[in-house]
């Protein structure tokens, strides 16, 4: 093991390009980069906004990215922060001395209540100019509001509730018209449904939140200066614009439940963090006197919904009693807190702050901190001036706390995106689950990180953990690139005699049975695995000399298999006797090549199953192959055995229909030797034409006369067409076979007559059997009597030939007679030919005036013309230009030649006086020869009519238009 991991060391070193002494699987520990190469932003970034405002801010609220703030005594000043250069200002119309006590803004930053401190309410919303006091809140200092964020909308809001300095909790509804202007009473209803109660009586109202759980139920969270109450109770589904009084209606003869600490400050504050895309808000955090009380919001439980609840002390430089907590924001994970100097941010996960900044005096003392829900945006500010903080990248550093607190799955979540920290927090959970004795859980993170190979080895070794060090590799192996082709081998080989080593451990103990056989199970998946399958094809005589050395046969067989080294595994079931698994393994694979190569040892011991495999495979297997492991069979098996080879030979012949000649030349063999009564059957079902026999008519011929097959020899005679030793050696076996083959020869008389002959001779000198010499003559025409005459001796006497010999002469009178009357019939077609040819001498046909040239379309009668039987009729110079292209090239350069010749006996001569020695013979024999080139023209122009003719039937497929003067046609029609 140590020599692998030294090895394995060695070829690390090769392949990275650090020093031996930092070598490491993938990239060292070190090689991460951990200095932050620009500074980095804060968590929470503050911008001053640059407004003045033009009297001092009271309070301000933020919602939906709409911004409402109160100036002075007066005036009411909206900002729609996408457009933040379009302010609207509201006048309040107030000319009493009442000031803005609070403001609240609904969740679409649509509805604005203007609380006063004369107990008056006003309301504004966000599509009017105008403020309307609410006429039934009157007489109420309005503490808290507990927006309905279900079914609110931009002009109603729903049943909200309403928390009083007084204790009081009312349940209202605000309402506007569709025009924006007010009804006569925008507040619908003002009723109350609940009175809050400390110790000393009924305290205000500090805090209001509605939310809906799951199945319809709703949970109502209220707080007072030390007490924090929830009201939880289900609205009939369709009654929900009837409002909450049936949940308050619940708690009237009963607390409800509720947390509370000793002390206070006079007042208390909750804060709600609500994720992006996410309606319902996940956590919480409540300031009060005695710390921030955090926790997160189950919505599934029954009775309360805040889970996993801690208090917070404040940190140490706060004097409740001097300079208190303003107010409260929650992010996801810090929650801040208003001070009258600054703002501290505190780690809901371990307390620490992390972020204080201190505002200059010249900004006056701060007022408000308040969070705009949906863009998660932080405002403070003060009498003269606004803040805002950005909040960026707030989780970057939550994965340290996660990984301090032992929370490893929340730390590896938060830095995922971050290798150089996820590994970090591997290590330390790798050596957490290390130290804690879970070896299998730190091998598996060990193999994630970055940490020194052999120092991990060595770990699990010292501490006698191999199946965490196999665990370990294995995962080590999994992570390694395709490119690490060394590290791959090694680590696999490795693996293999870790494995090899655990196997044979368990093996020899019965108590750990079922571990033996998991742990069997596992290498086998690992030899199986197809990420390993290339390393362990390539390396796998290294595999099969570990199995080897183990003695591990049969996980040597599982591995040839899953190699595809077929060849090894029915080696291997062969040497050990085992003959039906071996042709099991070939039958299911269906190899070819092993069939070729195991088959001789096979049929040996397992004819029968051996040729029933060799089927199956039908076609796939060339049977050619297969014949020296049938020839070595069959030399030394009984005849029954012998029956397999025949087997399947016929069905290669008969089902495959194999042309091969060796493979039908040893099923000859085989029936010649063993089957004789199937050897003439198969010859003759293969036919007597010689170009469709698949056997070599030679060696078969040799074959069946060696066995003495005299039938199957005259048939092979017969398919060689060699008729006279076929009908020699069918004599010496049946004579009537002879016969069938002397009338073979059908197109060839002579030879048919000689062996007829020769069985003739045979029957009259062999058998001595006259009336069968005579049957010769009846079942061949061709032989007479005075053919067989001489084969007879001497003192046979006539009157066995005296129906023969009449018979004979009765033929010759017969076709005599047929003779004379073909003579006849010949005279007669003669004489009618002869009257034919006269009669068509004298044909004649009529032409009319007015008859034109079915070419050219004028009078037929002005030139020269042809008249056909058709009745179609041509112009000569017509017919001549329609005839001349489509005519052979031979015809037309010999009609060019009459036309010359006709041209030269026409001419005139050029002496005006014809020679006195011109002699009128020879006169006429130039007008003789004249006609005779005018009758050798008209054999060519006028064999047959142009239009009826064979000449139109060949040009049926001739265009129209020549194609060579196509594109001058076509632009001819343009």
């Amino acid at each position: 093991m140590a020599s692998i991991l030294d090895e394995y060391e060695d070829s690390l070193y090769r392949s990275a390009s650090v020093p031996p002494s930092r070598a490491a699987v993938g990239i060292p520990h070190s090689g991460y980069v951990n200095a932050r190469l620009e500074k980095e932003t804060p968590i929470f970034n503050k911008q001053r906004i640059d407004f003045t405002p033009p009297e001092k801010i009271n309070s301000l609220v933020v919602s939906s990215n709409q911004l409402c703030m109160s100036l002075g005594k007066d005036t009411l000043l909206r900002i729609d922060l996408g457009k933040p250069d379009e302010p609207n200002q509201v006048e309040l119309g107030r000319k009493d001395e009442a000031k803005v006590y609070k403001m609240f803004l609904d969740h679409t930053g649509s509805h604005l209540l203007i609380a006063l401190n004369t107990s008056e309410c006003l309301y504004l919303n966000r599509s009017v100019q105008k403020v309307r006091a609410l006429s039934r809140w009157k007489g109420h200092l309005i503490e808290s509001v507990g927006w309905n964020k279900f079914l609110g909308t931009e002009t109603n809001t729903g049943p909200i509730l309403v928390g009083t300095a007084q204790g009081q909790i009312y349940e209202a509804e605000i309402s506007v018209s569709e025009g924006g202007l007010f009804s006569t009473n925008p507040d619908q209803y003002f009723r109350l449904v609940y009175v809050l109660e400390e110790e000393s009586g009924p305290v205000p109202v500090c805090c209001l939140e509605i939310e809906r759980g799951i199945e319809g139920k709703f949970f109502i969270i209220a707080t007072t200066q030390k007490r924090l109450f929830q009201f939880v109770g289900k609205v009939p589904e369709g009654t929900e614009h009837q409002g909450f009084s049936s949940i308050f209606a619940m708690h009237a003869d009963y607390l409800p439940s509720f947390r509370e600490f000793p002390a206070t400050f006079g007042f208390s504050e909750i804060a709600f963090y609500t994720p992006k895309l996410r309606s319902n808000p996940r956590s919480f955090a409540w300031m009060m006197g005695n710390g921030v009380l955090y926790g997160t919001l189950d919505y599934s439980r029954p009775e309360s919904i805040l889970s996993e609840e801690r208090v917070w002390d404040y940190p140490s430089d706060i004097d409740i009693t001097v300079n208190k907590p303003i107010s409260i924001v929650l992010t996801q994970f810090h929650f801040l807190l208003l001070l009258p100097d600054g703002v501290k941010a505190v780690c809901t996960l371990n307390g620490q702050i992390v972020f204080q900044d201190l505002f200059l005096e010249k900004f006056g003392t701060l007022t408000r901190m308040i969070k705009d829900p949906t863009v998660q945006q932080i405002w403070i500010h003060t009498e003269k001036v606004v803040f805002r903080y950005h909040v960026q990248r707030e989780s970057r550093d939550v994965w340290k706390m996660y990984m301090n607190m032992n929370k490893f799955d929340l730390a590896k979540e938060y830095c995922k995106d971050r290798p150089e920290c996820l590994d970090i927090v591997l290590a330390k959970e790798a050596e957490h689950c290390f130290q804690n004795k879970r070896y299998l859980d730190s091998a598996k993170c060990y193999a994630l990180t970055q940490n020194y190979f052999e120092e991990i080895a060595l770990k699990f070794i010292e501490a006698k953990q191999e199946e965490a060090l196999m665990e370990f590799l294995i995962k080590k192996l999994s992570n390694l690139k395709p490119s690490e082709k060394t590290q791959t081998t090694l680590l696999t080989t490795w693996l293999t005699e870790l494995y090899l080593n655990w196997l044979g451990i368990l093996e020899g103990d019965s108590s750990k049975r079922n571990l033996y056989l998991d742990t069997r199970e596992k290498f086998r998946t690992f030899l199986g695995s197809p990420k390993n399958k290339d390393c362990l094809f390539n390396n796998r005589t290294s595999i099969y000399e570990l199995l080897a050395s183990h003695g591990d046969t049969e996980h040597m067989v599982y591995f040839a298999v899953i190699m595809q080294d077929y060849e090894r595994v029915v080696a291997h079931h062969c040497q050990h006797d085992e003959y039906d698994e071996a042709l099991s393994v070939l039958s299911r694979h269906r190899d070819e090549k092993l069939f070729y190569k195991f088959s001789p040892v096979l049929i040996q011991h397992i004819p029968k199953k051996v040729v029933d495999a060799w089927i199956s495979m039908g076609s796939r297997l060339d049977a050619r192959n297969l014949i020296p492991a049938l020839v070595n069979y069959s030399q030394s098996a009984s005849t029954q055995q012998i029956n397999e080879a025949i087997r399947y030979m016929e069905f290669c012949v008969y089902q495959l229909e194999e042309t091969q000649q060796a493979i039908h030349n040893y099923l000859l063999s085989l029936y010649a030797l063993c089957r004789p009564d199937s050897l003439l059957s198969y010859l003759e079902q293969a036919g007597t034409n010689p170009n469709r026999i698949h056997y070599d008519l030679k060696y078969a011929l040799r074959l069946c006369a060696e066995h003495g097959h005299h039938r199957a020899c005259v048939h092979i005679y017969k398919v060689m067409e060699l008729y006279e030793e076929a009908v020699d050696l069918a004599l010496q076996v049946d004579v009537d076979l002879a016969k069938s083959c002397a009338d073979l020869p059908e197109d060839d008389e002579e030879l048919r007559k000689k062996l007829w002959l020769k069985i003739a001779r045979h029957v009259v000198q062999e058998e001595k059997d006259v009336k069968k010499a005579m049957a010769c003559l009846s079942s061949c025409a061709l032989l007479k009597i005075e053919d067989v005459l001489p084969f007879f001796p001497d003192f046979v006497t006539i009157d066995h030939f005296k129906e023969a010999i009449c018979n004979s002469l009765e033929d010759y009178n017969k076709h005599i007679e047929e003779l004379k009357r073909e003579m006849e019939e010949a005279t007669q077609s003669a004489k009618r030919i002869r009257e034919d040819i006269q009669e068509m001498r004298n044909k004649y046909g009529s032409v009319e005036p007015q008859e034109k040239c079915a070419a050219c379309e004028f009078p037929l009668l002005n030139r020269p013309f042809y008249l056909f039987l058709c009745g179609h009729m041509f112009h000569y110079d017509c017919l001549l230009q329609a005839v001349f292209p489509n005519l052979p090239a031979y015809k037309q350069a010999k009609l060019e030649d009459l036309q010359k010749k006709l041209a030269a006996t026409g001419q005139p001569s050029k002496s005006h006086h014809r020679p006195k020695d011109v002699d009128t013979a020879s006169l006429g024999k130039g007008q003789q020869s004249r006609e005779q080139i005018k009758a050798d023209i008209d054999d060519i122009v006028a064999a047959e009519c142009v239009y009826c003719g064979e000449l139109m039937i060949r040009s049926i497929d001739k265009p129209f238009i020549d194609p060579q003067k196509y594109e001058e046609e076509m632009q001819s029609w343009l």
